[in-house]
């Protein structure tokens, strides 16, 4: 059977994420090796949000283009939630066509199954009704970033792989967007797993913080959260940050 007359699967999965890279080097042309990972594992439950967080160059992003398929040069494997399903990425860059509209960007990474799908609510959610017609030179980056998050959530994927999607953004914005994605992850739930720097990001989003070592990174340890998203106000957030650098010594 061809790939295109397969049918295509439902977002969600009842499996969990489960990455074990047990080692990960990188050759340099002079002959030289960086082991940029020893050994990083951890499961994401389905239906869940994971953040990756840890010093830079030890392997976050790696970790993301493992689990993305794009660098398969490592000792471990990855389980996706569903095998059969689909796999979404946002990155720091939104990366859009710019001779293509906004709702032209979103509609290119429909399957073809999919290519009439309604996103009328999606566009809704992310405050971009009135920016379809529009063409991404037209767009602010915190709306770019926005059309990169519709994009993904589209095709309703049962991974959601974000790398840094709110880095360089003024913090006004980069809440806005925090909000609009929690309000579009609840509206079309699927496992998801973020890399970002900002630990108050990480605790204003996620279930749970995978905390990594430098490089080679090792997992440090694994943070989880409890309290709902609507109660995680100001004093919740001082208060947990104090708890997060007891239990981890330096990471604030």
């Amino acid at each position: 059977m061809s790939n295109r007359s397969k049918p295509i699967p439902p977002a969600g999965a009842s499996g969990p994420l489960d990455v074990l890279v047990r080692d990960k080097t990188f050759h340099a042309v002079d002959g030289g090796e960086v082991r940029a990972i020893a050994e990083i594992a951890f499961q994401a439950p389905p239906g869940s949000f994971t953040t990756l967080i840890g010093p830079s160059g030890c392997g976050k992003t790696t970790t993301l283009r493992i689990i993305l398929g794009l660098d398969t040069d490592f000792s471990g494997h990855v389980r996706l939630p569903d095998e059969n399903g689909r796999v979404a990425a946002v990155f720091q860059e939104p990366r859009l066509l710019p001779w293509r509209t906004v709702e032209e960007n979103v509609r290119l990474a429909l399957p073809e199954a999919m290519a009439g799908a309604d996103l009328d609510d999606l566009f809704a959610i992310l405050g971009l009704a009135e920016m379809r017609s529009r063409y991404p030179g037209e767009l602010s980056l915190g709306l770019a970033r926005r059309v990169a998050l519709a994009r993904a959530f589209a095709i309703e994927p049962a991974l959601l792989l974000l790398d840094e999607p709110f880095v360089s953004l003024d913090e006004m914005t980069a809440n806005r967007l925090r909000e609009l994605l929690m309000n579009v992850w609840s509206a079309r739930p699927t496992t998801a797993l973020m890399v970002t720097h900002n630990l108050r990001e990480a605790l204003q989003l996620s279930d749970r913080i995978v905390f990594l070592t430098a490089r080679p990174a090792t997992v440090r340890g694994v943070y989880e959260i409890d309290t709902p998203r609507d109660a995680r106000d100001a004093v919740w957030s001082e208060h947990t940050l104090r708890a997060v650098d007891t239990a981890f010594p330096g990471v604030l």
